[in-house]
């Protein structure tokens, strides 16, 4: 049987390309989209889809879904790749696609591929017809739309962010190919070993055509028992992926203890243990985004005014897994870990929150002092807003006055790094 699979699978699409959903209720994923009452769901099912970019991670549906919309509407499909088109190509689509309108009134879905690809030009190339609702533009792309196609473009259709595919969701489409006998693999005789289809969902980085992949290469390069069973074991599904299973679930003990690990090696300034953890999780699936804003919320409270720059790096570091995505992301997060484990350290800033906040929570209420009550509306002179407020820049940048109605000291900052200018400018302060 397995044997039979091998040769005919030479002539046959992949199992990724023959697993497409071919409707709706097939389709895994992006419920925020396409689950009842969503837009896009209505728009869908009423026939009344206007030009739209599609915007997500590779493997998450994008394609599928615009074979789906053309399946439902019925209109002509025409598919383009940006890398590969050009102007000229371009313009004959949409010469085809009007006088297809003109002559049988049947109108034409543009399925373009990382349309971020089209430069300026040849975005506005497809703006008039666009504009006219003939074609129907479905583009797709891996980018950030509005960092990477024009406004007018953006403007004109409905931008839909896919989200990438949970684990749970990457297991469900695993188990549909094996057990559909008309396109997956339902007809052969498959063992599969406890824990290899975890190991596929959790290492494909929520990319369903990965882990389909991987999972028809490991069938394909095993050879059938003597009773012709198929074993696949984890040893095969680790060399069909090329990547070694890691110790690591994503809402359990290992999930938390690595991040622990991560954050207290940047907090004792040990750069070479965070790139370890940090390697760690990245390797074993990690979501880029939980890592980038750990190291976000980590900039401020353990590093704070000692560094400031630290912060920016690590904002720098958030928005390079936006715009890149893996695996590219991972440099820059690999640079913003070993700045901030190395830069000086204070918790300053959120110590001194902490205790404000406390003092908030346990009751003790100070009303706004009446010289720093808001004096911009009429009437307010009457009522004594802002009275004897002395605006310091009226004083060289600083002038003595009470701000709270009793002297408390929440912000202590450390003798270290840029804080310790900080402390040596307010200590400046007292009289």
């Amino acid at each position: 049987m397995a044997n039979l699979f091998k040769k005919e699978s030479r002539l046959k699409f992949t199992l990724a390309h023959r697993m497409r959903p071919r409707n709706l209720k097939e389709f895994v994923g992006q419920q925020h989209l396409l689950s009842e009452g969503k837009i896009l769901k209505r728009a869908i099912d009423a026939d009344r889809i206007t030009s739209l970019v599609l915007y997500g991670p590779p493997g998450t549906g994008k394609t599928a879904l615009a074979l789906i919309i053309q399946e439902k509407t019925g209109s002509y499909f025409e598919r383009l790749n940006a890398v590969t088109s050009n102007v000229k190509e371009l313009r004959q689509v949409l010469k085809e696609a009007q006088a297809r309108l003109s002559q049988n009134g049947s109108e034409t879905l543009l399925f373009i591929d990382e349309i971020h690809r089209f430069n300026k030009s040849q975005q506005d190339v497809l703006l008039p017809d666009i504009e006219k609702g003939n074609p129907t533009l479905i583009g797709a792309t891996t980018h950030n739309p509005f960092f990477v196609l024009t406004a007018p473009l953006v403007s004109r259709s409905l931008v839909c962010e896919f989200k990438t595919l949970s684990q749970d969701e990457i297991l469900t489409i695993l188990n549909s190919a094996l057990t559909d006998k008309e396109r997956g693999l339902g007809n052969l005789n498959l063992q599969i070993e406890k824990g290899v289809l975890d190991f596929f969902a959790g290492v494909s980085d929520g990319d369903a055509r990965r882990a389909l992949n991987a999972l028809e290469l490991a069938v394909l390069t095993t050879e059938e028992s003597s009773g012709g069973v198929v074993k696949i074991s984890m040893a095969a599904a680790q060399d069909s992926i090329q990547k070694k299973i890691v110790l690591y679930d994503n809402d359990q003990d290992a999930h938390y203890d690595t991040i622990s690990a991560f954050i207290k090696s940047m907090r004792g300034s040990k750069p070479d243990a965070a790139l370890y953890w940090l390697a760690k999780m990245i390797y074993a699936g990690e979501d880029p985004r939980f890592i980038a804003r750990r190291i976000l919320i980590f900039a401020s409270e353990d590093i704070g005014n000692a560094d400031p720059r630290a912060l920016l790096i690590a904002q720098a570091a958030c928005f390079s897994v936006e715009y890149l995505g893996m695996p590219e992301a991972r440099i820059p997060l690999a640079q913003a870990v070993t700045y901030l484990s190395c830069a000086p350290k204070s918790n300053a800033s959120y110590q001194g929150l902490e205790s404000a906040f406390s003092d908030v929570e346990k009751g003790r209420l100070f009303e706004v002092p009446q010289h720093l009550k808001d004096a911009h509306y009429s009437g307010a002179e009457k009522l004594g807003r802002g009275k004897d407020y002395k605006y310091p820049h009226s004083f060289g940048g600083w002038v003595k006055q009470d701000y709270l109605p009793k002297e408390i000291k929440y912000y202590l900052p450390k003798d270290i790094g840029y804080e310790k200018k900080i402390k040596e400018f307010l200590n400046s302060l007292l009289p």
